[in-house]
């Protein structure tokens, strides 16, 4: 393993998040609650989850949804993605939304989303007052699948 994958951590629950299996991008992180959590449906709730990273500089962690909770019951990321810095050193906080019809119920322990280390690069921006010419231009939002 790179030294620059290493990412500390400290967990409150006991459990280190795995990989669940030797193809897995992410790692599933869960719920740590004293009480079980109900969110409604078209609710919101920010689910802790007991840890703590340490990142290195130029890499980030990502927060995904989980497929499955989000095919069988709505449960979907508030933010889509969400984006752990490598200076943030607080808890991990999984920002949740029922898009279900029914309630959701979270309990201590629940699989709730999943984290992936991704690397990144800083740009630098440079002011203009032009941009070069491409065949799509300006077309977006669909534009590329227009006959």
């Amino acid at each position: 393993m790179c030294k620059g994958n290493r990412v500390k951590i400290i967990t409150k629950s006991g459990r280190v998040p795995e990989y669940e299996t030797v193809g897995s991008a992410g790692m599933d992180i869960r719920a740590y609650i004293e009480e079980p959590m109900v969110i409604p449906s078209g609710g919101r709730a920010l689910v802790p989850t007991g840890l703590f990273v340490e990142i290195p500089v130029g890499f980030e962690i990502q927060i995904r949804a989980r497929s499955g909770l989000a095919i069988r019951h709505g449960i979907g990321l508030v933010n889509g993605i969400g984006t752990i810095d490598s200076d943030y050193r607080g808890e991990i906080m999984v920002p949740l939304i029922n898009l279900g019809e029914d309630d959701f119920e979270i309990k201590d322990g629940d699989r709730i989303a999943q984290m992936v280390l991704c690397s990144y690069e800083r740009m630098e921006l440079e002011t203009v007052d032009d941009l070069s010419d491409t065949d799509r231009g300006a077309g977006g939002f669909g534009s590329t699948g227009r006959e």
